[in-house]
């Protein structure tokens, strides 16, 4: 028996295959997306997002600049809202069980994620669709049929669920129906590509096996890395402060994405520019030559700038930066001063004490808690907020003590 010939893209879909893998972390399974791309049809690409936070940062938009280069595409972006899987609270990298939202609360959260999404998406090129719409329909029977598809054996091959119940902490029985409902929510679209990030795929594949299930053909599931914050190793989050807020001023989102390492501004380049790839490659290989990394920085903060906000608020930005930090606003005679990390972190309160600016660390919490702690020109006030090793940055405690700092 001869075997099938493989599909063979023409030019056109081979771009397009390379522009979506573009800073994956997984696509599963790439031949049934070829066999896809080969339609020539407008696939049906759904990302899920739980309002249980209004205000989103630059690694939320990871997943929604990607749907935005398969928009450009011209495929059909489904942007999900899972107000009802927002009312269970997602038990994924959990180890306790999360108080569910109010409706009222998973609504109002709702209304502030599609005023901030479209900032990445192209709204006249995406369906804005809410999971309860099928999910409220469901009835007893309903949700005991979709429960009767999965064992707790396969639901204990999640790693959470699975640490947890080795470690005799509780996993109530919702928690077991969150991935079911994430997965069904792909039967009720019919979608042809799920994203997610790389913490998600137990849920992306419950959605491959509940279409297979109910006679449909299966998503492929295409995992996003989770970004660096700004230590450049946890993930990003506003629990950390190492965060960028899409909603940030201009001038800290500029100053934020200025602070960045250098290794750390090709990786945010990869996941977060429009920019194509042999562009980046080219600033890349100009900077390996001997450019100054910081042009190619520059270029990165001010297309970010520019998205959230406008292309005249990033010039504005940029004006202001080089006049604070290259002008002579900051002191020319500021001491310069080497700290020590311990595995590649040093917290600012340490920091600070270390670099002599302030006399214990309890005084850089009472500083960063008034405000009137900055590093680069960004005000700090986390007080869990660090600073990595392989950094230099200009510390100001006040109006009057400055350092520049290099962190070992």
């Amino acid at each position: 028996m001869t075997q099938p010939s493989p599909i063979s893209l023409n030019p056109v879909q081979q771009k397009a295959l390379a522009i979506i893998k573009r800073g994956a972390d997984e696509l599963l399974i790439e031949a049934e997306l070829i066999k896809k791309l080969a339609e020539n049809r407008p696939l049906r690409i759904k990302a899920g997002f739980d309002p249980t936070a209004p205000d989103l940062h630059l690694g939320h938009t990871v997943l929604l600049n990607k749907m935005r280069q398969l928009q450009d595409l011209g495929h059909h972006a489904l942007f999900l809202i899972g107000d009802f899987t927002g009312m269970i609270g997602d038990p994924t990298g959990k180890n306790a069980t999360r108080p569910p939202l109010t409706r009222e609360q998973v609504l109002a959260n709702a209304q502030s994620y599609k005023e901030q999404v479209f900032k990445v998406l192209d709204p006249a090129k995406t369906e804005v669709v809410f999971n309860s719409t099928w999910m409220d329909a469901f009835s007893a029977v309903d949700l005991i049929k979709l429960a009767a598809t999965h064992t707790v054996a396969q639901m204990l091959e999640r790693d959470d669920f699975s640490k947890r119940y080795k470690g005799n902490q509780p996993i109530a029985i919702h928690e077991f129906i969150y991935p079911l409902v994430q997965g069904y929510d792909s039967v009720a679209l019919k979608a042809d590509i799920e994203l997610g990030g790389t913490d998600q795929k137990f849920n992306l594949l419950m959605g491959r096996e509940l279409q297979k299930h109910y006679g449909q053909a299966p998503q492929c599931v295409l995992t996003m890395p989770l970004l660096e914050g700004l230590d450049g190793v946890n993930k990003m989050s506003k629990s950390l402060g190492n965060y960028i807020g899409i909603t940030d001023t201009p001038q800290d989102m500029f100053g934020k994405l200025m602070s960045i390492s250098d290794t750390l501004m090709w990786r945010y380049f990869e996941l977060l520019s429009f920019r194509a790839m042999d562009e980046i490659k080219s600033l890349q290989a100009e900077t390996v030559a001997g450019r100054n990394p910081r042009d190619a920085k520059v270029l990165l903060a001010q297309e970010i700038v520019a998205r959230f906000h406008n292309q005249d608020a990033a010039v504005a930005a940029l004006s202001e930066f080089e006049a604070r930090f290259q002008k002579g606003v900051l002191p020319d005679d500021m001491p310069e001063v080497t700290v020590a990390a311990t595995n590649g972190l040093i917290g600012v309160p340490q920091f600070l004490k270390a670099a002599n600016l302030v006399d214990s660390t309890s005084e850089a919490m009472r500083m960063m808690a008034a405000g009137a702690v900055k590093i680069d020109g960004e005000k700090i006030t986390e007080k869990s907020a660090t600073v990595a090793a392989g950094r230099t940055v200009v510390a100001q405690v006040g109006k009057r003590k400055f350092a520049r700092i290099s962190v070992n």
